[in-house]
């Protein structure tokens, strides 16, 4: 059954759908970047407050500022903006239809209709998940005033290419015409998200209106969060899964029986009762972030190479391999969960135990591609963090080198078995080159500053990078993985 209002209240028994009368609903949130995550996360939980007759006033308009957000845009626009949300559990899974987005605003060059959309009064958040590093960050945590797309929205703010130049756009015209100010909310894996989102918006908005700049800086807000749920990408399979339930959805999300949102309690112009629908907020999302940054984000990257390497095709095969489980069991225990503080009701090795329970989850087909993409971004915002940690306490650092390693070999672009890894980073020439020389040469590989800063000149982490990406060249994944463990 094609999915669409039309189409509710004939949907498949067992299927549920929303309750609340979605042609009542008013905006209240634009969200730019609406992928998987964002439609079985936030959009969840506002859907979830919606089913109990609440929030119908935060309704969400999607957006993207890219062309190929147009193919998402029409896909979603086909069936009302309606997602079928398929939780994945090895006791058996379920489906619901959730409604809580209503429109998918016009993607154009320059980003008018975008503009114009957060310029409403009735927008008081305007959220993103544009990924990790999509925040114009540079290695040292600066804003990257010197890329060519923050180059050209301070020279053309009204016709930005960028999100948060639009945003700045939209902001201008909200002060000029006394609309107010929204909260700008980042769902994006970063610690410190909304203070990095602060940083980008206040320092894009600085180049062309200091004063607007400060204007923004005093009256938005930018609450930090911690978001958590394993959700794959969508292919045939997933399409096909949908069908099998009886609903012919364009663009299903499959996702795993666990979610987490923690939030700071800073939002200038109100918000929903996200907590009615499971969220926490707290004064101490810091905690939280780390806690999951550092387990399951850096853990992700402890697996993905080492898997894309040995052609295993997902996470949970990974965690049946029984070498990368061991690898991933013992460098989560003796180099990230000495540096995870816990939060209340959590000890870091117990949250580990969550974590290893949840990625060998065998109904997530969580690809090693998905999770491996962005190595450049992923790899400074989640491993290296700990690197430094483990440095300057003078604890064991072989696991993360070799991490490092796996990594640097993955980047050559061929797996052991001789078949080809696909580009996978947006700076992927410039790795494998590196990749390359490091061969002979690996300090070729830890000189890439943008990613390493200085790391590469401390002579303990060189050396053991060094080791390790001689032995996988040497001896093999396999055999390597094995002599860490051993040791």
């Amino acid at each position: 059954m094609k999915l669409s209002n039309a189409t509710l209240a004939d949907l498949p028994k067992g299927i549920a759908r929303p309750t609340y009368d979605r042609a009542s609903l008013t905006p209240g949130i634009v969200h730019i970047g609406l992928g998987n995550f964002h439609r079985a996360h936030q959009a969840w939980y506002l859907h979830r407050l919606m089913q109990q007759g609440r929030a119908l006033d935060w309704a969400i308009l999607g957006a993207g500022v890219r062309p190929y957000d147009a193919a998402m845009r029409d896909r979603l626009k086909a069936q009302d903006c309606l997602t079928t949300l398929i939780e994945l559990d090895p006791k058996g899974q379920s489906a619901e239809v959730t409604g809580a987005m209503i429109d998918y605003i016009e993607i154009a060059e320059g980003n008018g209709p975008l503009i114009a959309a957060m310029g409403d009064q009735r927008i008081r958040i305007v959220a993103l998940t544009v990924t990790e590093g999509g925040y114009f960050v540079t290695a040292s945590g600066a804003f990257d005033t010197a890329h060519e797309d923050i180059a050209h929205d301070a020279a053309h703010p009204d016709t930005p290419r960028t999100a948060f130049g639009a945003i700045v756009a939209a902001l201008k015209a909200r002060r000029a015409a006394g609309t107010g100010p929204f909260t700008l909310q980042s769902c994006d894996n970063l610690q410190g998200n909304g203070a990095i989102l602060r940083q980008t918006v206040t320092g894009l908005a600085r180049l062309s209106d200091p004063e607007l700049a400060d204007w923004i800086d005093t009256h938005c807000s930018f609450p930090n969060s911690m978001v958590d749920c394993i959700v794959p990408a969508t292919g045939a399979k997933e399409i096909e899964l949908a069908q099998s339930l009886g609903i012919d959805d364009a663009a299903p999300v499959t996702h795993e029986n666990f979610r987490q949102w923690v939030i700071e309690d800073a939002f200038c112009a109100g918000r929903p009762d996200w907590e009615l629908a499971g969220a926490t907020f707290t004064d101490a999302v810091h905690a939280f972030e780390a806690m999951k940054i550092r387990t399951l984000n850096a853990g992700h990257q402890v697996l993905a190479n080492a898997g894309e390497v040995l052609s295993l095709p997902t996470i949970a095969s990974c965690m049946m391999d029984a070498d990368v489980a061991a690898f991933f069991a013992k460098v989560e225990a003796e180099c990230i969960v000495p540096y995870v503080h816990a939060v209340p009701g959590m000890t870091p090795q117990a949250y580990a135990d969550l974590i290893a329970r949840r990625f060998s989850n065998p109904m997530i087909h969580d690809t090693v591609r998905r999770v491996a993409f962005d190595g450049s971004s992923r790899h400074p915002g989640f491993v290296l963090p700990i690197l430094r940690d483990a440095l300057a306490a003078g604890g064991p650092i072989d696991g993360l080198a070799l991490v490092e390693a796996l990594w640097a070999r993955m980047c050559i672009g061929l797996r052991e078995d001789g078949t080809r890894i696909d580009p996978n980073d947006p700076i992927w020439p410039m790795l494998s080159e590196a990749a390359m020389a490091a061969k002979t040469d690996p300090q070729a590989w830890l000189a890439q500053a943008q990613i390493y800063g200085t790391l590469g000149q401390n002579a303990a982490f060189a050396e053991a990078f060094a080791r390790w990406l001689d032995a996988l060249w040497q001896n093999g994944t396999r055999a390597t993985l094995r002599a860490y463990l051993a040791g």
